[in-house]
């Protein structure tokens, strides 16, 4: 899945405050920005930067930047002071009609802005892991492809998404390295497409979105990211989260209990996906706008040929239960 949202140049003069209550300077600051911004006044915006912001991100960047924002993330709806970081960068929760974001904004003796960052945003409430601690097996059957996996962007496009950061998509290779046969304009050319999904540990099915289409290959659906979805619960509070199923396929329902090994659905090509696959991903809640990714670790699996224990697979490796 590809990421959404854009970052924006940003410019920070720290300064030795560590103060944690929003000051004046602060509030006043970013009532006017929200203010401005759900106006599209993006000029007066602009006019709230200092000297050196101005030469930083001159008046036509800042206009095709805010005016991103907008149509990506909507207006925005409120702004929560969060706490100050790198001395007196406010960092603001954003909640946009679309999404959820951290905005930070950085003001100078003069109370004008010269810094300011839109990212996601991290509730650092929320519960933190690193690995799962309940036993996995893979999520399907026979030999799959790591198409993205692994720990950096080389090997993961997802690395730089914090949801997404240790997620995998597989797919079926044949042993030319082709996902498909013949022209590859149908679904059912691809040997992912309609294969068998299945419970990597047992848990409770906390989310089911299904009656999503699937795609024709090579296009993508932007607006049901993850398409038909499975998110399964494990006993560790581990968010175990499934993408791209065909459409109608998926034999659980929200509430129900399964176990390791059961079946859950048939890969398809819904949701932002251009050709058959899985998309699979450990989270440590259940939103994904606010979650944070948990690397995979399976109890036993075969790598290209070689049994492996508690092992996370990477970009190229063919791997099977």
């Amino acid at each position: 899945m590809k990421k959404l949202f854009i970052s924006l140049f940003i410019l920070l003069v720290a300064q030795a405050s560590f103060a944690q209550a929003e000051k004046e300077v602060s509030k006043k600051v970013a009532t006017a920005f929200e203010k401005h911004f759900n106006a599209g006044e993006y000029n007066a915006i602009f006019e709230m930067f200092s000297p050196e912001m101005k030469t930083a991100l001159p008046l036509d960047q800042t206009l095709t930047f805010l005016t991103n924002v907008k149509a990506q993330a909507g207006e925005l709806k409120s702004l929560t002071f969060i706490k100050y970081e790198q001395g007196m960068v406010a960092l603001y929760k954003a909640q946009f009609d679309r999404a959820l974001l951290g905005l930070n904004l950085s003001t100078d003796q003069s109370a004008k802005i010269n810094g300011i960052f839109l990212k996601p945003f991290q509730d650092e409430t929320l519960p933190t892991m690193e690995r799962n601690a309940s036993s996995l097996i893979l999520p399907f059957k026979g030999e799959w492809t790591v198409f993205w996996g692994g720990d950096t962007q080389e090997q993961n496009y997802h690395v730089t998404t914090p949801s997404q950061k240790n997620a995998f998509d597989l797919l079926i290779m044949d042993e030319n390295g082709k996902s498909f046969s013949g022209d590859g304009t149908k679904n059912e050319d691809y040997y992912a497409f309609g294969k068998e999904l299945i419970a990597p540990a047992a848990g409770e099915v906390v989310l089911v979105v299904d009656g999503i289409k699937d795609n024709k290959p090579g296009t993508m659906n932007l607006v049901f990211m993850t398409g038909n979805t499975v998110i399964i619960k494990t006993e560790n509070n581990e968010y175990l989260l499934f993408a791209h199923f065909k459409q109608h396929s998926i034999q659980v329902k929200q509430g129900d209990r399964v176990t390791q090994g059961q079946l859950l659905g048939l890969c398809g090509n819904s949701g932002n996906s251009s050709e058959a696959h899985l998309h699979f991903h450990i989270q440590n809640v259940e939103e994904m706008a606010q979650a944070t990714g948990i690397k995979s670790y399976f109890e036993q699996i075969k790598v290209n040929g070689t049994f492996k224990k508690d092992y996370s697979p990477v970009k190229g490796e063919r791997i099977s239960n």
